[in-house]
């Protein structure tokens, strides 16, 4: 098991690479036209290591605290919050109270089913991502 601290106050525990499943941190999925939005629903204390992104998309904080870190940088944000997230990041978020996060991505074929859009749009390692990526 690797610890990694994330600032004075937050220790994050790599679990053999493990993440969060959907049960700890429901999870919402939301379609519209050639758009799919993901709505997480993070609990105080929480901590998700999230996926290697394969393209850029927008994420939101509607509710909450959490600090996220992302290319070695930790930076705190409170609801209302929206920011662009770049192709190949990720990102470690904390949640310092009751959170929910929303992440908007694009689905120009309007796919429905979850598995196969989380192939399309995330890596689970870095080899992955540069494997989709040049694929792209």
């Amino acid at each position: 098991m690797e610890i990694e601290k994330l600032n004075d106050d937050i220790v994050l525990v790599h679990n053999n690479g493990k993440i969060a499943t959907h049960e700890a941190f429901p999870v919402k999925h939301t379609f519209a036209d050639q758009i799919y939005l993901r709505e997480m629903k993070m609990h105080a204390g929480g901590i998700v290591l999230g996926a290697i992104h394969t393209f850029d998309h927008a994420w939101f904080l509607t509710e909450g605290t959490v600090s996220i870190k992302t290319n070695n940088k930790i930076i705190k944000y409170s609801a209302p919050f929206y920011k662009k997230s770049k192709a190949g990041d990720q990102r470690v978020i904390y949640a310092h109270t009751n959170s929910t996060f929303v992440t908007v991505h694009k689905n120009p074929n309007n796919i429905k089913n979850i598995e196969k859009l989380e192939e399309i749009l995330a890596s689970s390692s870095y080899e992955e991502f540069k494997f989709k990526t040049n694929k792209l």
